[in-house]
């Protein structure tokens, strides 16, 4: 193979359109963009526009704030649990946690960590290492003869 051999996979590459060649290409006089006016001009972005009328997202009020240190977990119900322990998916002699959760396909990542929720109940003690849980799922769990590590916060490591 030389240099000049290589070229691209058949249908890898589209041909430009060539606006404004004469009637009879369909793309002539216009070039497609209708009539005259602001958007058959180049650079024109109107989203939102009405026309000097004040546009709708700045006639509402604002409302709400995004919390930039909100934190994202995954949430997880004992029942999914069980059934992946029952499964096989699960140790159930090992610690559960957001690794071994993501390795027997119970979540797709890891996010911020695992909280743990309540419905469904457990048939084997099992310890728990996650960074929160429900009440009930923490009564569950100890019912169950399990218990649950929550990590300390990393803030309170750091003073």
């Amino acid at each position: 193979m030389k240099l000049n051999e290589i070229s691209d996979n058949v249908g890898a590459t589209h041909s430009k359109k060539r606006l404004g060649r004469g009637i009879g290409s369909g793309l002539g006089k216009t070039s497609g963009k209708g009539v005259k006016g602001q958007k058959a001009r180049s650079g024109v972005a109107i989203k939102g526009f009405e026309g000097g009328q004040m546009p709708l997202h700045r006639r509402l009020p604002k409302r709400g704030f995004n919390n930039i240190f909100r934190l994202d977990y995954n949430e997880i119900s004992l029942a999914k649990i069980q059934a992946a322990v029952d499964a096989g998916k699960l140790d159930a002699k090992a610690a559960i946690t957001a690794e071994a959760l993501k390795a027997a396909g119970l979540i797709r990542r890891v996010k911020d960590g695992v909280r743990l929720l309540g419905p469904g109940e457990l048939k084997s003690a099992l310890t728990f290492e996650v960074a929160g849980a429900s009440k009930p799922a923490l009564e569950a769990v100890e019912k169950a003869g399990g218990k649950v590590v929550v990590p300390e916060k990393k803030a309170a490591e750091a003073a």
